[in-house]
């Protein structure tokens, strides 16, 4: 008996190695929703669902989403995206999960990245990578291969307040030995940053209450630090920044217009300061001793205009100043003092000239009540006299005796002591050899 003739009647021949459903199972998917329509869609409407009829629906469904799932995943079959679980929210990737076709259901076969992707690969055949700059925020980034580190200390800023307690030591330090290198090191150990011209207006405030030799050292430290540590424009900052405060510095100093003028013309001179700088100020300023100060610096220029150099706007002073310069200033004061007798007059002069040291080349009777002469400058001078009386004897042949008066009143006086007068050499006697000599004197 064969297989054929042993198969149940109605049964349809099916090949062992057909792939897609049968047709008995197609009929009966289509039975089944026919049932399911009719359940849902009857002429009754709408009817309650038992709990076991509710079950066995949900099983229907299930195993015909799987049936579908087969179905659609042959390879003659047309692609469909595959069903969604039911109870699965629309869009939810639970019903994809074990899905490994392309999501977007296309796909030519190509690797991944074109090639430059996966475990292994560095990169697309054939692309050349350039050098890239070291990250120093990379997890791998190794400081010591990057080469040798270079360390450089860096200096803050000054503050205002900081500025002026570093400058103005340095200033008063400058008044005593005049060295305008050393300050210039000590300016460049400072970060100044945008505050540069506060230097130039801090040494010309503390010199405007100081002495005419601190106001000339002021000048020339204006005139070294250009190009060096300052640029004009920062001094001609400074000194607008000074003509705006004159009324306050009248306070403290009420000849601040007419030394502030005298700064301005020696700073244009040593050109610390642009050439047009007064010519920004020509009818725009309103504030009255600002305009004496331009006044005096426009008339010094003017007066000097042949002269690269206003070395003399300070005038006369401090131990600067040559020994012949200082001797012919001496000279002159004396000469002044004969002509007029006005003691006043002379002791203002010589203190003008600050030098102390020098007071040796005037003694004089009035000075040394004073006070301004002291002992051991007067005896010096005294000594000089002593040493030059051979020669002051052949211009004037009196100097001795006169030089004997006077040592006599100086002792009465308390001027000089007793060791000094009695130290004044004698006058020498000229012996001739004999009367019918002719006048020829032993030697």
């Amino acid at each position: 008996m064969s297989a054929s003739s042993t198969a149940e009647p109605g049964a349809t021949a099916r090949s062992p190695f057909a792939s897609g459903p049968s047709a008995e199972q197609q009929q009966q998917e289509e039975e089944e929703e026919g049932e399911e329509e009719e359940g849902e869609d009857g002429a009754g409407g709408a009817r309650p669902w038992a709990p076991p009829e509710k079950l066995l629906h949900e099983a229907r469904l299930r195993a015909k989403a799987k049936r579908r799932l087969r179905r659609t995943s042959s390879r003659d079959s047309a692609r469909e995206p595959p069903a969604e679980e039911p109870g699965a929210e629309p869009g939810s990737p639970k019903g994809r999960a074990h899905d490994r076709r392309s999501r977007g259901g296309k796909g030519r076969g190509l690797p991944k990245k074109g090639g430059a992707g996966g475990k292994g690969v560095w990169g697309a055949p054939g692309v050349v990578y350039g050098y890239q700059e070291p990250d120093a925020r990379d997890p791998n980034y190794d400081e010591v291969a990057q080469g040798d580190t270079v360390y450089a200390t860096v200096v803050p800023e000054l503050e205002e307040d900081e500025l002026e307690q570093n400058v103005q030591p340095m200033v008063l330090e400058y008044f005593e030995h005049g060295d305008t290198g050393e300050v210039v090191e000590l300016l460049r150990g400072l970060n100044l940053g945008g505050r540069r011209h506060a230097v130039p207006s801090l040494a010309v405030a503390l010199a405007l209450e100081g002495k005419a030799s601190h106001r000339e050292l002021t000048s020339r430290l204006l005139s070294d630090l250009v190009g060096r540590v300052l640029s004009p424009e920062d001094v001609a900052w400074a000194f607008d920044k000074m003509l705006r405060d004159l009324p306050d510095l009248i306070l403290d100093t009420p000849e601040a217009p007419q030394m502030l003028g005298q700064f301005i013309a020696r700073a244009v001179a040593d050109h610390a300061l642009p050439l047009g700088f007064l010519e920004r100020y020509r009818g725009r300023v309103d504030c009255e001793h600002a305009r004496a100060a331009l006044d005096r610096a426009a008339v010094l220029l003017r007066i000097k205009r042949d002269v690269n150099r206003l070395d003399n706007v300070w005038g006369v002073g401090g131990g600067q100043r040559p020994v012949k310069h200082l001797v012919k200033e001496m000279n002159l004061l004396l000469r002044e003092y004969l002509l007029s007798g006005e003691v006043s007059e002379a002791e203002r002069c010589l203190r003008a000239l600050e030098v102390p040291h020098f007071h040796h080349e005037l003694v004089y009777e009035v000075l040394w009540e004073t006070g301004l002469v002291t002992l051991d400058q007067m005896n010096r001078g005294f000594q000089r006299v002593y040493a030059a009386l051979a020669d002051l004897s052949l211009d004037a042949p009196l100097a001795h005796a006169r030089l004997e008066r006077l040592l006599e009143l100086c002792c009465q006086r308390g001027v000089v002591t007793r060791a000094l007068r009695d130290a004044c050499p004698a006058r020498g006697r000229k012996r001739f050899v004999s009367e019918g000599d002719g006048g020829r004197v032993k030697q």
